[in-house]
C-alpha cells in the first residue's frame, strides 16, 4: 500500500509531508531542501525543470520561467488580480479561448492548471524517494478565501499531476 501525503502548494514555495507516528514530517528533496519553488522553466525542446535549481532562471531565462502562477488558478482574464499581476511577470499572461489565463512562455504556452501540476508532480516525486514507496494520495491545501473555480483548478492540476 502506498503512502498519503500532504501538499502545501505554495504560490512561492510548495511543501510536503507525511504522518508519521501521528506527526507531520516535512519531506526532504536529494539536496536535503524541504521546500520546492514553484518555479516551472519549459525549454524550446519541450523540456521541463522545476525546483531551487532553476530560480536563477527568473533572473537569466524570465521568458521560458513561470512563477507564482497560483495567483492565476481559476481566475479570469480580465481580473482585478491578473491585471495587476501582469507587469509583474517574467513571461506573458494570456487569455484562453473561455477568458481564463494562459502562460505564455516563448517556449510554449501552458495552462495554470498544467503548470501547477508540474510542481505537484514534483512534490510527489520528492516524496516517493523519501518514503521508499509510491503514494497513492494527496490532501493539497489551498487558501480560506479560493473559490470554486480556484478549488477546481488546484483539483485539475493535481489530476493532471497523478
Amino acid at each position: 500500500m502506498g503512502h498519503v501525503i500532504g501538499i502545501d502548494l505554495g504560490t512561492t514555495n510548495t511543501a510536503v509531508a507525511v504522518l508519521v507516528d501521528g506527526r507531520p514530517k516535512m519531506l526532504e528533496d536529494e539536496h536535503g531542501y524541504k521546500v520546492v519553488p514553484s518555479i516551472v522553466w519549459v525549454g524550446d525542446d519541450g523540456e521541463v525543470k522545476v525546483g531551487q535549481q532553476r530560480k536563477s532562471l527568473l533572473v537569466t531565462d524570465p521568458p521560458r520561467t513561470a512563477f507564482a502562477v497560483k495567483r492565476l488558478l481559476g481566475r479570469r482574464f480580465s481580473s482585478d488580480e491578473v491585471t495587476d499581476a501582469r507587469p509583474r511577470m517574467g513571461y506573458v499572461i494570456g487569455e484562453a479561448e473561455d477568458g481564463t489565463c494562459l502562460v505564455d512562455l516563448s517556449s510554449g504556452t501552458l495552462t495554470p492548471e498544467e503548470v501547477s501540476a508540474h510542481v505537484l508532480r514534483t512534490a510527489k516525486q520528492m516524496a516517493e524517494r523519501a518514503l521508499g514507496g509510491p503514494v497513492d494520495e494527496a490532501v493539497i491545501t489551498v487558501p480560506a478565501y479560493f473559490n470554486h473555480a480556484q478549488r477546481a483548478s488546484t483539483m485539475e492540476a493535481a489530476s493532471l499531476a497523478g
